[in-house]
């Protein structure tokens, strides 16, 4: 995708969101900007990962 359809899509979704979610993604996105894409990337791939292994997780905390 280039960067208009992606700004199409985001836009999409936030006017879906729901009130009660809409200050949390605001803080969220104001965060990101404060960040470097490498710093953003590097969360989002940790965050991926340990939604992948959430199980492996929690038998290796015990």
């Amino acid at each position: 995708m280039n960067k208009e359809e992606v700004k199409t899509e985001i836009h999409k979704i936030v006017d879906r969101l729901p009130d009660e979610v809409s200050d949390e993604v605001l803080i969220y996105l104001k965060g990101v900007l404060d960040k470097s894409a490498h710093h953003v990337k590097l969360t989002t791939n940790l965050a991926k990962i340990l939604n992948e292994d959430q199980e492996l997780l929690k038998r290796l905390a015990q």
